[in-house]
């Protein structure tokens, strides 16, 4: 600020006033840059330059392999796949369970067979249901036979407002000959290297 107003001064002094206000607004100054010099590269052994690049080279070749060896494998099913997390804890996660004594060995096979009995009572009495319910149709159906015949007729008459289907065209197609089917989209995101 007291470089603009040493100007000021000095505008004032030759020509008048205006002419120094005028002066004052046109000039600007800018604050001093306070920048440092620029870090000096350290120089390194073209030696270790050479070992990190061959180790490099070492690694993306290795990955390059690794990539060639399954490229004659399926594609792998997303939720199918374990994680390496999982794999890698397994001896962790893995339950030490006590052996069963034979008394609990015992226990669970009756348990098993009374299962077994229970669930085939109940088959056996659905059945049952089953064929009664059939059984008293077929009564019905008979007696209104030797009632009337159209009403017979009437009853055993498929009702297409139950279920209403329509189907036109043939339900099965011929095969198409040389027919490639698609494996299924997919974005291929693997890396690609070349070898020098």
């Amino acid at each position: 600020m007291s470089l603009l107003g040493a100007f000021a001064r000095l505008s004032l002094q030759r020509s008048g006033a205006v002419a120094g206000i005028a002066v004052a607004r046109c000039l600007h100054t800018t604050p001093v840059l306070c920048a440092e010099p620029l870090k000096k590269k350290k120089k390194l052994d073209p030696q270790i330059v050479k070992q990190r690049e061959d180790r490099k080279k070492k690694k993306i070749e290795k990955q390059i392999r690794r990539l060639e060896k399954n490229a004659r494998q399926l594609k792998p099913v997303d939720e199918l796949e374990v994680p390496l997390e999982l794999i890698d804890e397994k001896d962790k996660r893995q339950r030490k369970l006590v052996p069963l004594t034979s008394a609990q060995l015992e226990e669970r096979a009756l348990l098993k067979k009374q299962w077994a009995h229970y669930k085939h009572d109940e088959r056996v009495a659905d059945y049952q249901i089953i064929d009664r319910l059939v059984q008293a149709q077929n009564k019905a159906l008979a007696e209104l036979r030797r009632e009337s015949e159209e009403l017979y007729q009437a009853a055993i008459d498929i009702d297409p407002q139950l279920l209403p289907v329509a189907v036109k065209g043939p339900v099965a197609t011929p095969p198409i000959k040389d027919y490639v089917s698609p494996d299924g989209d997919y974005l291929h995101q693997s890396m690609k290297w070349e070898v020098k």
